[in-house]
């Protein structure tokens, strides 16, 4: 698995759609099929912004070495994780969904959140 794969794989898992993923980053939906279809190697160049927008480190991206997801946010040194906020805005489990449910709809909220941070730096 190289750079290309691990970006898309975390791709396919945080967005519902590639043009989600384009809109988070600020670029046309065609460079990012480009770069899936390693017709193009411009990615490099954002690499960290990347990282950002997918909840990873540019060291797992290039690597594949290190946590696949980083730690939300740290208060004092406190690790403030992704279950951390699952529980804190779906107010804990639901006894009605299974984990892939609750995953699935915590990756449609960091989708949108992205989005919606995106959005916020295009108007700046």
């Amino acid at each position: 698995m190289d750079t290309v794969d691990r970006i898309f794989e975390l791709v396919d898992e945080v967005f519902p759609e590639q043009k989600d993923f384009a809109a988070a980053l600020g670029i046309p939906p065609q460079r990012v099929s480009e770069w899936r279809k390693r017709k193009l190697a411009s990615y490099q160049r954002c690499l960290s912004q990347i990282a950002e927008v997918l909840g990873t480190t540019t060291e797992y991206l290039l690597t594949g070495e290190g946590p696949k997801k980083k730690a939300v946010a740290h208060v004092g040194t406190t690790a403030i994780t992704d279950d951390d906020i699952k529980a804190a805005f779906f107010n804990g489990a639901d006894p009605d969904m299974t984990p892939e449910e609750m995953d699935a709809m915590w990756e449609d909220a960091r989708a949108y959140i992205a989005f919606k941070m995106q959005q916020r730096r295009q108007k700046q």
